[in-house]
């Protein structure tokens, strides 16, 4: 209600909430709880252990942090308050972005190596992947063109985005430095489109 007061009446806001404006104008008086006053306080030491670990912590370390301090709290509790203040840990886990989506409606293109990629000799098969790299601002995504026969990357792309533009630039590089004449360009049969 305290954050409509400028659109509507407080008693227009009581009657369709079903409370009486009487009753929300004592909460306004009201004093903070225990549960909440407690809740700030840790709060605080919540966001200085966050801020000391130069903003890695999340809730599971800052947990810990407490408890070597001899505190003792929920790890939900602290889970709870750091959401609420928007206060996220740094997470090193790999496995959380997919870099293909497969059209399943799409009909496949055929597959002209048939799983084979001893390749007769250079220039002859390349295949070709993305992967994502994780860094300190976020992920960079690395486009590669490898010769089967030599193991050699030909050509590479790396951006913070998984546009088409990233594969094209590896395959562009990978042309430009090798100049094949009949190459068979093997990839995964899936769709970056899902990513912007």
């Amino acid at each position: 209600m305290s954050a409509n007061r400028a659109d509507f009446p407080i008693a227009a806001m009581a009657s369709v909430l079903g409370v009486s404006g009487s009753g929300y104008h004592a909460w306004l008086r009201r004093a903070p709880s225990a549960r909440a006053a407690s809740d700030e306080l840790l709060m605080k030491k919540v966001r200085s252990i966050h801020l000391g670990s130069r903003e890695t912590y999340g809730a599971p370390r800052v947990h810990a942090e407490l408890r070597a301090r001899g505190e003792c709290h929920g790890r939900k509790r602290i889970a709870r308050l750091m959401r609420a203040a928007g206060l996220v840990g740094v997470s090193r886990r790999r496995g959380g972005i997919a870099t293909t989506r497969r059209d399943r409606t799409a009909r496949p293109a055929p597959d002209l190596v048939d799983r084979n990629f001893a390749a007769p000799g250079p220039n002859r098969l390349w295949v070709a992947d993305i992967t994502f790299v994780p860094t300190a601002a976020g992920f960079l995504f690395l486009a590669v063109v490898l010769d089967a026969w030599s193991r050699k990357i030909v050509g590479w792309s790396m951006a913070n985005h998984l546009r088409t533009e990233l594969v094209l630039d590896a395959l562009d590089m990978a042309i430009g430095q090798r100049r094949p004449r009949e190459v068979v360009h093997h990839s995964d049969q899936g769709s970056q489109g899902g990513f912007k």
